[in-house]
C-alpha cells in the first residue's frame, strides 16, 4: 500500500472517532504537553504508545518531540498496517498483545513514558491491573491515558453522557462516519483485502472482550498499588479524561 493510499483511509479514522471523541485533537495536545513536560530534562527520552491503533497518538506525539524514542504497540495488523504504510520514519511499530507478557520484550529496559488512547477500556480489570504493575516497573516518569471513564457515581455518569452528546453536535460530528460502517468499507476495499483477512484470522483465535468500566478512582487506586505516586486526571471534558501518573 502507498503511503497516500493509507494517509486516505487515517483521514477516514480521525473523522470516525471524531464522532465519538468531540474533542479528540484537543486531548491529543494535552496528552503531548502532559508528556514533554514530564520529559523536559531527558535528552533521548523514549516513550511506548500502548493499543496504539493506526498510529494518531504516535504521529503526534513525534511531530511534537522528534528527538524521542517513540515505540507503538498494537495486535490488530490491518490498523499496524496502516501505520506503518503511512508514518514511514521516525516510529518502530511492534506487533504484540498488552494481555499477554510477550510484549514486555518489545521494549527496551528503560521506558520514560508511557501513553495511551481510547484502547486501554478493552482489557479486563485484571489484565489492566496487571498492566499497571509492569508499567510501574519499567516507566522511570509517567503514564498517560486519555479515554472515556466513568465518573464513579451513576447519577453523574448519565449526565456526563448527555454532556458528550451535546459536545458532539455543537462542533458538528455526530453525523460523522460511523465505526461499523468505516469497517464495513475496510472489510469491501481490495488494497486492504490482505490485512483485513489478517485481522479477521487472528481475531477468530481470540475470546470476546467488552469494557471494564473502571471508574477514575478505580484506575487510580490501580495504578498507585502499581507503584506510580502522583494520580489525577488533569483535562476533563464530561467523561472524556486525561489520566496522569507519576512516579517519583
Amino acid at each position: 500500500m502507498t503511503s497516500q493510499a493509507a494517509e486516505a483511509w487515517l483521514r477516514r479514522w480521525d473523522a470516525q472517532q471524531e464522532r465519538y471523541i468531540a474533542d479528540r485533537e484537543e486531548r491529543f495536545t494535552v496528552l503531548c504537553d502532559v508528556v514533554e513536560a514530564a520529559l523536559a530534562d531527558v535528552a533521548e527520552p523514549v516513550i511506548v504508545d500502548l493499543g496504539c491503533g493506526p498510529g494518531s497518538l504516535a504521529a503526534r506525539l513525534h511531530e511534537r518531540l522528534p528527538h524521542a524514542r517513540i515505540i507503538g504497540i498494537d495486535s490488530d495488523p490491518l490498523l499496524l498496517g496502516l501505520a506503518r504504510a503511512h508514518y514511514r520514519d521516525g516510529i518502530t511499530w511492534v506487533d504484540a498483545d498488552l494481555t499477554t507478557a510477550g510484549w514486555q520484550a518489545e521494549i527496551p529496559s528503560v521506558v520514560h513514558a508511557a501513553v495511551s488512547t481510547t484502547a486501554l477500556h478493552w482489557l479486563t480489570e485484571a489484565q489492566l491491573a496487571d498492566l499497571y504493575r509492569t508499567l510501574g516497573r519499567v516507566i522511570t516518569r509517567v503514564f498517560v491515558n486519555g479515554d472515556h471513564i466513568r465518573l464513579g457515581d451513576d447519577r453523574l455518569d448519565e449526565i456526563a453522557g448527555v454532556v458528550r452528546h451535546r459536545r458532539a453536535a455543537r462542533v458538528g460530528v455526530e453525523d460523522n462516519e460511523e465505526w461499523g460502517a468505516w469497517w464495513d468499507a475496510v472489510n469491501d476495499s481490495p488494497e486492504l483485502a490482505t490485512l483485513a483477512k489478517a485481522r479477521t484470522d487472528r481475531r477468530a483465535h481470540k475470546d470476546s472482550h467488552a469494557e471494564n468500566r473502571l471508574s477514575i478512582k478505580e484506575h487510580s487506586d490501580l495504578l498507585r498499588a502499581a507503584g506510580f505516586d502522583s494520580v489525577a486526571p488533569l483535562w476533563q471534558v464530561g467523561d472524556d479524561q486525561v489520566l496522569v501518573a507519576l512516579k517519583s
